[in-house]
C-alpha cells in the first residue's frame, strides 16, 4: 500500500530524507537533546500505523553504515526534509543535504549506561551527575558508540556512550538507569603514581632527573662527630705533620712532637724568678738522650690524640 506517494509495510515506517542542522529553522533548543523535527506527511503515516510510543527512530547513513537513534519533537519541516541536532549529524558522519534513512523502532528501557567525558573539565563541575540527570531529561534514547553533547554554564561538554544494558540501544523514558562514569580520554591515571614507582629500577632514564634533584637539600648529609675529635680525620694531617717539624726544627727539645711556640719555650733555660707549669718543667739539656727514645716510644699514641687536645702545650711560664 501506499500513503501520499510513501510506502509503507503494515506496523513499520521507513523513509528517507534531506537532513540539516537546527541552525536552517531557528530551533536552537533541539541541540540540547536527541530530538528530530519530521514532515506533516510522516505525522499522518504514523497516526495511521499501529506503532509504540513515544515514538523512537533508527538513523542511518547508508553511505557509512552509520547507526544512532533519536525521538521527534515537532512534524513541521518541510517535505522531504529533517532537522536534527548538528551533534548528531557529525555522529552519522552527515553533511547538510545528505541523505539519512528513518525508521520507526521499539526499544527496551535502559537499567544500565556507562558515560565516558572527552575531557576532564567536565568532572571540576560541581555536580557533574546532575548536570547530566538534568540534560538528560531532554533525550529519549541513548545508543552505544555515540557522543552527546551537554551545555553547562556557556560551554558544551561531549560524553561518549561506551556501555548500555539491556541493549545497545535503550529507552531512557520513564526509567531508573544506573548511570557510571568512566575517566575522562584526556585524564592519564597511570602518569602520577608512575613518578614514585618508577624511582626504583624500570624507567630509570626517564625519572632519574627527579632523584638527583631530591638530594639537593639534605641538611644532615654529612658523617657524624664525636666531640672527642675521633671522627676528624681532615684536622688529624696538619697535627701529625708539624709534630715531626717540630723534631727536626728543635732536636735539642728532646723531640717531644709539641708546637712551634711550646718548643720555642723549651729551648731557653728556666731563669730564676720564673714558675713553669707542665710535665717537662724538670727536664734539662742532658737528658735529650734519654728524653727523645722514651717520647718516640710515646709519640704513636701523641699523634692519634691530638686530633682532639684543649692543652696541646706542654709548656707555658707565668713572668713575675
Amino acid at each position: 500500500m501506499f500513503f501520499d506517494g510513501y510506502g509503507y509495510h503494515g506496523t513499520s515506517f521507513e523513509q528517507t530524507y534531506r537532513c540539516y542542522p537546527a541552525s536552517f529553522i531557528d530551533k536552537a533548543q533541539i541541540e540540547n537533546g536527541d530530538k528530530v523535527i519530521m514532515p506533516p506527511s510522516a505525522l499522518d503515516r504514523l497516526a495511521s500505523l499501529h506503532i509504540d510510543y513515544p515514538m523512537l527512530f533508527e538513523l542511518r547513513n547508508a553511505a557509512t553504515e552509520r547507526v544512532s537513534h533519536c525521538g521527534v519533537l515537532e512534524f513541521i519541516a518541510e517535505e522531504g526534509m529533517i532537522y536534527m541536532p548538528y551533534w548528531m549529524m557529525e555522529n552519522l558522519l552527515l553533511q547538510e543535504g545528505d541523505f539519512v534513512r528513518v525508521k520507526n523502532v521499539t526499544l527496551p528501557k535502559g537499567t544500565y549506561v556507562k558515560l565516558q567525558p572527552h575531557t576532564k573539565d567536565f568532572l571540576d563541575i560541581s555536580n557533574p551527575k546532575a548536570i547530566l540527570e538534568t540534560t538528560l531529561r531532554n533525550f529519549s534514547c541513548l545508543s552505544t558508540g555515540d557522543s552527546i553533547m551537554v551545555a553547562y554554564n556557556n560551554k558544551k561538554y561531549y560524553i561518549d556512550i561506551i556501555e548500555s544494558k539491556p541493549s545497545h540501544a535503550i529507552s531512557i523514558i520513564e526509567t531508573d538507569c544506573e548511570v557510571d562514569f568512566a575517566p575522562p580520554l584526556d585524564y592519564k591515571e597511570p602518569e602520577r603514581p608512575s613518578g614514585p614507582v618508577s624511582t626504583g629500577k624500570a624507567p630509570a632514564e626517564g625519572q632519574e632527573p627527579p632523584e638527583e634533584s631530591e638530594p639537593k637539600f639534605n641538611p644532615f648529609t654529612g658523617v657524624g662527630r664525636r666531640l672527642d675529635g675521633k671522627a676528624l680525620k681532615t684536622e688529624a694531617p696538619p697535627v701529625s705533620s708539624s709534630a715531626p717539624q717540630d723534631r727536626r726544627a728543635n732536636p735539642s727539645a728532646g723531640g717531644t712532637g709539641v708546637a712551634s711556640s711550646s718548643s720555642s719555650q723549651t729551648a731557653k733555660a728556666p731563669t730564676p724568678g720564673k714558675l713553669v707549669f707542665g710535665s717537662n718543667a724538670n727536664r734539662t739539656k742532658d737528658a735529650p738522650p734519654k728524653d727523645a727514645s722514651k717520647d718516640a716510644k710515646t709519640e704513636p699514641p701523641k699523634s692519634d690524640d691530638p686530633k682532639f687536645q684543649a692543652f696541646s702545650g706542654k709548656k707555658y711560664s707565668l713572668r713575675g
